[in-house]
């Protein structure tokens, strides 16, 4: 009987226990929801297991075909080049494979719901609250953040998606590392807004060292501004609705249905300031629990 083609679940990999934990978890629970398909992840840095133990895992399993899903929200550099830059020195290292690429997950509604159920469970019991409490918050998203503007502007795609309907004060926008405004500039930005509570959400799907550092990060602003009441949510977690969207990635992946958007992205387009970064050769990350990361290889892939 022919193996059907595998989840291979990719992510990038964290200093935090807990984050990289939670990436397993979720592994074991994609593979609980479809018994019947091959499944395993691996990341390209930081995190045991790397990418290669988990295409070895399934090629000895007999795998030969593979969609991959990139578990990230944005489509920065991690998943343009790093990851299919991996898969192409994993399919060199397994003659006979075949690697299918999904997009990353995006602001897609079933995420945009766990980001409110967040924002909810900030503000606390819902019992005696009205919808003016609601039109009283303000939410202030923090992305990661990019050196890639198409990256950071997906942020700000998720950020006034996550506003229209849901009868926020409003949803400003702010990133925790190589973008601005950072954290407090944010706060500040809502604050000038007239924002008297302020509902920091973290854009992340897992704790760890930068999630953490957003929590800082507000609130040492909040100590100094204690007019303003700021308010910490929590990231989405290894939920549910995460679960069902990576297995809809994949269908996608299998089809060639990627229905990417690469109009603004700087290794096709010459981006004011990124003009060096249009054609850019991409390489995989060195992963240190990769038994073969000393080998090179060329022909290195944009995700595109």
């Amino acid at each position: 009987m022919t193996t059907p083609p595998a989840l291979l679940l990719v992510g990038h990999g964290t200093r935090d226990d807990a984050g990289a934990e939670a990436f397993r978890a979720l592994v074991r629970d994609l593979g609980e929801r479809r018994p019947d398909r091959p499944v395993a992840g691996g990341f390209i840095e930081l995190s045991p297991p790397p990418l290669a133990d988990a295409v070895a895992e399934l090629v000895g399993r007999g795998v030969r075909n593979f969609a991959a899903v990139p578990l990230m929200l944005v489509s920065a550099g991690h998943a343009k080049g790093d990851i299919p830059a991996a898969l192409a020195r994993e399919k060199l290292r397994h003659p006979g494979t075949s690697f299918a690429y999904g997009r990353p997950l995006g602001p897609h509604p079933a995420l945009l719901d766990v980001l409110e159920r967040r924002v909810e469970e900030a503000l606390g019991d819902g019992a005696g609250r009205s919808p003016q409490d609601r039109a009283g918050t303000t939410v202030l998203l923090v992305g990661r953040g990019s050196t890639d503007p198409d990256a950071n502007a997906e942020v700000h795609k998720a950020a006034r998606l996550l506003w229209e309907g849901r009868g926020y004060a409003g949803v400003e926008t702010a990133f925790v590392s190589l973008a601005a405004p950072d954290v407090p500039s944010g706060l500040e930005r809502c604050r000038r807004l007239g924002a008297r509570r302020i509902v920091v959400l973290p854009y992340f799907l897992f704790t760890g060292v930068l999630p953490d550092r957003v929590r800082m990060q507000a609130a040492g602003w909040a100590a100094a501004h204690p007019e303003t009441e700021v308010r910490c949510a929590e990231v989405i977690g290894p939920v549910g609705e995460l679960a069902e969207l990576v297995w809809e990635r994949y269908a996608e992946a299998l089809a060639g249905d990627l229905r990417m958007n690469c109009d603004s992205c700087v290794y096709r387009v010459a981006l004011p300031g990124f003009e060096d970064k249009v054609g850019l050769p991409q390489q995989p990350h060195h992963h240190p629990d990769d038994d073969g990361h000393h080998h090179h290889h060329g022909g290195h892939a944009h995700a595109h």
